[in-house]
């Protein structure tokens, strides 16, 4: 999708790189993640409309530590430098960062020294969040210092001639209470950008893209009943109409009745041709007696491709084949720390594009989660379905720790759905991020009436968080943890002890597998 204006973030390696871009989304202004290699001919190419330089986890002095091309601070583009971004800043344009004797990590009161179009409306103390073991100790030539703290004396530094600023903190993150002020003030004053980025745009440059891609031919859509392949689907559907088939294969890992729903939300409210795949028992026979996170991952995904491509073969004149992927995916494959993180296949439909030599259509790749659900909402979808917490790619099979059989996804399916439906009756669904049970590989001696038994464990998660990235365990009232345990164990045959989980992540992840 080509964009009249748009920030270009370069990513040096910070935890909060992703939280720019939200952040600066959610001013209505389109933001793009590129690695620190990214080449000063593409950027000239892309002719963003503005350039913010990343915190990131090294020192400017390391020997390995990431850089750019000093030719960057002479196109002329407003430049803001975050934490590592002002420390790169001024090392290469000629000033000195070395180790800080106190190290900030934290809250700090940020002094404002010179009156500086990025500190506009900013109050004077304002509470800043810092990360950083070195800091400047001389300021590039051309350079004012325009903010310090108690351990930062150069704390912000400004060039209002060649427009480049920067800040030792992280306006970013919600910590820093002036965060939202100080990022709308290099958007709006400094690289005069218009607040255009809405869904309503979105949706109709897509519509009118997609028609333009496609003309006449045949577009089938993996529809997993998700959120971001229904939403796909919708509005792929919008654009083209009958030329789409979507085709939803049941695997048998869902939960409670969730494929019947799926078909019902859609029968209800579109018309869509939609084939739906009973492939259940096909994936429990090869999934018998495996007990391991990854190869039950493997046998899922390959087993979603075969079963896939049988059906999409009926389709031989299609020509593009719709994916969900989300911009988060895209931005780890190519990060900064030269990671590449396997995408799902069962989710994604890895692999299928080339071998059954379809085009892909993407209508996501630059969407966080937040924005599709939004899209969604556009679009009329039910809320109810919009709102859904995130559920993996593959489903159940990853929540039943240990083998997988037909009778233990029943008992989860039961546990599961008492659960939920709790928080929905409590009216706190929408203030947890993520929430789900699981059935754990172990047993445990309880007794029921006057008879000892030895049966199985649920355990309980629920997280909040606003983009999965981090995340902390959510404090529910005892009572309602204590009413929740005894209809999972009085409703659920084989059920006879009820835990909670209160790990964060980091360290933990939200899904056990």
């Amino acid at each position: 999708m080509i964009h009249q204006q748009k920030i270009l973030i370069v990513d040096f390696g910070s935890q909060y790189t992703q939280l720019i871009a939200r952040r600066i989304r959610e001013s209505r202004v389109y933001s793009e993640i590129n690695p620190h290699n990214f080449s000063i001919e593409k950027i000239k190419e892309e002719r963003p409309t503005g350039i913010i330089l990343s915190g990131g986890p090294m020192s400017v002095n390391d020997a390995d530590s990431p850089n750019v091309s000093k030719e960057i601070f002479e196109l002329g583009i407003p430049i803001l430098g975050i934490c590592y971004g002002l420390q790169l800043i001024a090392k290469e344009l000629g000033g000195k960062v070395e180790p800080a004797e106190n190290h900030e990590y934290g809250k700090a009161h940020l002094e404002i020294l010179k009156d500086d179009s990025l500190f506009n409306g900013v109050n004077n103390g304002s509470v800043i969040w810092m990360s950083h073991g070195d800091y400047l100790t001389q300021l590039p030539n051309g350079f004012l210092v325009t903010a310090k703290t108690e351990n930062s004396p150069i704390c912000a530094i400004s060039n209002p001639q060649k427009n480049i600023f920067g800040v030792q903190f992280h306006p970013e993150v919600a910590h820093t209470h002036c965060g939202k002020q100080i990022l709308d003030n290099f958007l709006f004053e400094i690289c005069r950008c218009k607040p255009d980025w809405t869904t309503q745009n979105f949706i109709s440059t897509t519509i009118k893209e997609i028609k333009e891609k496609v003309g006449r031919k045949k577009v089938i859509c993996a529809l997993s009943g998700g959120v971001d392949s229904s939403v796909a689907a919708v509005l792929i559907h919008k654009s083209i109409g009958d030329q789409l088939v979507c085709i939803h294969v049941d695997h048998g890992l869902m939960r409670k009745n969730e494929s019947a729903a799926v078909a019902k939300m859609f029968d209800d409210n579109y018309e869509m041709r939609i084939e739906h795949i009973d492939a259940s028992e096909l994936f429990l026979s090869r999934l018998e007696g495996v007990t391991d996170p990854e190869q039950k991952r493997k046998i899922i995904g390959n087993t979603f491709i075969e079963v896939f491509e049988n059906e999409a073969k009926k389709f031989s004149d299609a020509e593009f084949l719709v994916q969900g992927t989300l911009y988060p995916d895209v931005i780890e494959s190519v990060s900064v720390k030269g990671r590449s993180v396997t995408i799902k296949t069962h989710h994604n439909v890895g692999g299928l594009p080339e071998r059954m030599h379809l085009k892909l259509i993407e209508p996501f790749r630059e969407l966080f989660k937040d924005e599709v659900r939004a899209i969604g909402r556009e679009l009329g979808l039910p809320e109810i379905f919009i709102s859904r917490h995130p559920f993996p790619g593959p489903g159940l099979a990853v929540r039943v720790l240990g083998e997988i059989t037909k009778e233990r996804l029943e008992i989860l399916r039961e546990a599961d759905d008492i659960f939920i439906s709790e928080l929905h009756l409590a009216n706190i669904y929408d203030k947890i991020w993520q929430a789900f049970s699981l059935l754990l590989p172990v047993q445990t001696v309880g007794v029921m009436g006057d008879s000892r038994t030895y049966e199985n464990v649920i355990a309980l998660r629920a997280v909040t968080s606003t983009d999965g990235m981090t995340a902390d365990w959510f404090r529910f009232d005892h009572d309602f943890l204590e009413s929740v345990s005894n209809k999972i164990i009085r409703s659920v045959r084989g059920v006879n002890r009820v835990v909670y989980d209160i790990s964060s992540k980091p360290p933990a992840t939200i899904e056990w597998e």
